[in-house]
C-alpha cells in the first residue's frame, strides 16, 4: 500500500491531477477555460511536467548518475530537480502565456515551480520530501481555486485531503524514505508556496 501510494502520488503526477480537477471538477459551475483549450491544457500539463522531467531521469538512469525513479539517493536529486523545475516552467508560460488561464491558476503553477526550485535548494543540504511538497501544493492549489471562485469543499472533500495527506505522510515514513520533519516540512512546503501568496495578493486586489 506505502508502494502504491508512493507511486500514484508521485511528485510528477501532481500537477496533471491537479489542472484535471480545475478543469473538470467545477467546471459547470466556474467554466475555468473555453471546452477547446481543457485538452490542450491536460496533454500540455502533462508533457511538460511529468515525461519531460521522467524522460531526464530516466536518461540519467541508463548514465548510471541516479539509481532509480524514487531517486532515494539525496545526493543524486539535484539534476532531476533542475529538469523538473525547467519542465514547470514551461508549464506556467503555456498555461499563462498561450492558453491565457484564469489568475488563480497560473499563480498556482508559477508557485509550484517555485516550490520545485526551494526543494532543489534544500535537498542540498536536508531530504526534503518532494512527494509532500507536490501534495502539499496540490491542496493549496485547490484551496487558491477555492478562494478565487468563491467555492468552498464540503467537509468530506477537506477531510479527504486531509486523509490522504495522513496517508502519504504514513507511505513515505513506512519506506524509511523520509523523517517525520521531513514529509511535515515539504507538505507545508507545498501548501505555503501555492496558497499563502495567493491568498495575501487576493485580499490586496
Amino acid at each position: 500500500m506505502a508502494q502504491i501510494l508512493s507511486i500514484g502520488l508521485y511528485p510528477l503526477f501532481v500537477p496533471t491531477y491537479g489542472i484535471s480537477l480545475f478543469c473538470y471538477a467545477y467546471a459547470s459551475q466556474v467554466p475555468v477555460m473555453p471546452a477547446a483549450w481543457v485538452i490542450v491544457a491536460i496533454a500540455g500539463t502533462f508533457l511538460l511536467t511529468c515525461v519531460l522531467p521522467a524522460t531526464a531521469i530516466w536518461l540519467l538512469i541508463r548514465q548510471g548518475r541516479v539509481s532509480s525513479m524514487q531517486i532515494y539517493n539525496a545526493g543524486e536529486r539535484t539534476m532531476p530537480y533542475l529538469y523538473a523545475t525547467i519542465g514547470f516552467g514551461f508549464w506556467s508560460y503555456l498555461l499563462i502565456a498561450i492558453l491565457h488561464v484564469p489568475l488563480y491558476i497560473g499563480f498556482v503553477a508559477i508557485a509550484a515551480t517555485v516550490a520545485i526550485g526551494i526543494v532543489s535548494l534544500i535537498n542540498r543540504k536536508w531530504k526534503i520530501s518532494a512527494h509532500l511538497t507536490g501534495f502539499g501544493g496540490l491542496v493549496g492549489g485547490l484551496l487558491s481555486y477555492c478562494l478565487g471562485t468563491g467555492i468552498f469543499p464540503a467537509w468530506p472533500m477537506l477531510l479527504l485531503w486531509l486523509g490522504i495527506t495522513w496517508l502519504l505522510m504514513w507511505a513515505r515514513l513506512y519506506l524509511n524514505a523520509h523523517t517525520p520533519g521531513q514529509v511535515a516540512a515539504g507538505w507545508l512546503l507545498g501548501l505555503s508556496c501555492t496558497f499563502i501568496p495567493y491568498a495575501l495578493l487576493y485580499h490586496a486586489l
